[in-house]
């Protein structure tokens, strides 16, 4: 080789130190930066089930109830991801139910609303209600024993209902979501949830004496313990080698 050569490949030698050094400079992160990151990933694989559980129930004074549920699993098995739907009606023992005579007006806005949003409006005396969200997270590997997959297949665009002495159910799945609705005979009122697009919508309309509604939507999240993993362990030595470089 020569001189010129020798030349040209002692200068790039001599940069190199240079440029790895610069470009494994530690960076710090704004707080505004990590308030973008913090608490939206999870390892690749922790996660091993998901699944949605969404029941309501209304009860009126002489006993009569309605109940819809609805319930989904997702895990490294599932095909293809389906919503079942059971309904369930129990006629009451009691006599002579009295008709709603109560009007609630607007309320059009609860509707429109992002996140979650949970009403309870009544005109009526003596009723109780019930809205409930809730987010169960586990690490113990194996999925809630609630999330028993039976009752009717919901395809999309589909409706599931049923009906008894105290009102109708309707579950349908629209706009990428899921919907569960129950209108209440003799005027005593209606519920409806709602689940999707990143909103849940949970919400009461009384106007009849005496009733009780019961609406919950639960997520199950189950996320496996692979902090063991083989490879896992190998990329954080890598990363430990790092430290007495200076990094």
């Amino acid at each position: 080789m020569n001189t010129s050569r020798w030349l040209t490949v002692l200068c790039l030698a001599a940069s190199m130190p240079a440029y790895a050094s610069s470009g494994f400079k530690p960076i710090e992160l704004k707080d505004s930066e990590m308030a973008e990151l913090r608490g939206r990933y999870v390892m690749p694989g922790r996660i091993i089930s998901f699944g949605i559980v969404m029941s309501s129930t209304w009860t009126n004074s002489v006993g009569d109830s309605i109940t819809g549920k609805a319930s989904m699993q997702i895990d490294k098995a599932t095909i293809t991801p389906q919503f079942y739907v059971q309904t369930v009606g129990v006629k009451g023992t009691g006599t002579n139910q009295t008709t709603g005579t109560g009007s609630v007006v607007g309320g059009a806005g609860l509707g429109s609303g992002q996140g979650v949003t949970q009403s309870v409006r009544a005109a009526g005396d003596g009723n109780t209600a019930y809205n409930n969200v809730g987010i169960n997270v586990t690490e113990n590997g194996l999925a809630p024993g609630n999330l028993v997959q039976s009752g009717q297949v919901l395809v999309a665009g589909g409706v599931v209902t049923g009906s008894s002495a105290a009102g109708d159910v309707a579950v349908s799945a629209r706009n990428g979501g899921l919907q569960m609705a129950i209108q209440a005979n003799n005027n005593q009122g209606n519920s409806l949830q709602q689940i999707g697009a990143g909103n849940v919508l949970q919400g009461t309309v009384l106007t009849g004496n005496t009733n009780f509604v019961n609406n919950m939507t639960q997520l199950n999240i189950v996320m496996g313990n692979s902090l063991n993993n083989g490879a896992l362990n190998c990329n954080l030595d890598q990363l430990k080698g790092l430290r007495t470089l200076g990094y």
